[in-house]
């Protein structure tokens, strides 16, 4: 049997993505987000233009390490929509958006208000996404009086973001996003 040219180069180039996924997936657990990139490819077993080949920035990386922690989020804000408090709702996904930032797990979405011209186009895509579950869960709590209607979406986020940012302790974030309610909710 004769290979089809190309069918291979292409097996093996998704086998050194999903290498150089999982590596960076725990050298970044290990290191953070700004871990060199040397010690990815290394572990991953792949020369440095292979990276470079699959995963041209940092953010690119970032961005497909990340993805199903994004994706999970996004997911979780659709399904809190069904909530019958929608004041309650808001806040869950706030708070399990916040502990995701906190806890390092997701550096690919953890800067809600970055430079744009930085952003690759895959995490400028997932942060719409977040943003447009933030944006749906804020009208309806706001449509049901949960929320202050003078809210903006990027006022909730960017007030999320600080406080998610300000601890790696789950439950430091946790007590200061219920402190920062009572400015959501106006009561």
């Amino acid at each position: 049997m004769t290979a089809v040219p190309g069918r291979a180069r292409r097996a093996d180039a998704e086998r050194n993505a999903r290498l150089l996924v999982a590596a960076a997936r725990e050298v970044f657990d290990e290191r953070g987000p700004g871990a060199p990139l040397d010690e990815i490819a290394k572990r991953a077993g792949v020369g440095n233009a292979t990276l470079y080949r699959h995963y041209p920035t940092r953010d690119d990386l970032l961005a497909a390490v990340y993805a199903d922690e994004v994706e999970a989020l996004c997911d979780r804000g659709t399904a809190l929509l069904a909530e019958a408090d929608a004041g309650e709702a808001l806040h869950a996904w706030l708070e399990s958006f916040a502990v995701q930032v906190a806890t390092g797990r997701a550096p690919a979405f953890a800067g809600a208000d970055g430079d744009g011209a930085r952003r690759t186009e895959q995490f400028a895509r997932w942060h719409a996404a977040l943003t447009r579950a933030a944006e749906r869960l804020l009208a309806r709590a706001q449509q049901e009086g949960a929320a202050r209607e003078d809210l903006t979406v990027a006022e909730v986020l960017t007030l999320t973001h600080a406080i998610a940012t300000s601890s790696t302790d789950p439950d430091r974030v946790r007590r200061l996003l219920a402190i920062a309610r009572h400015g959501l909710t106006g009561r």
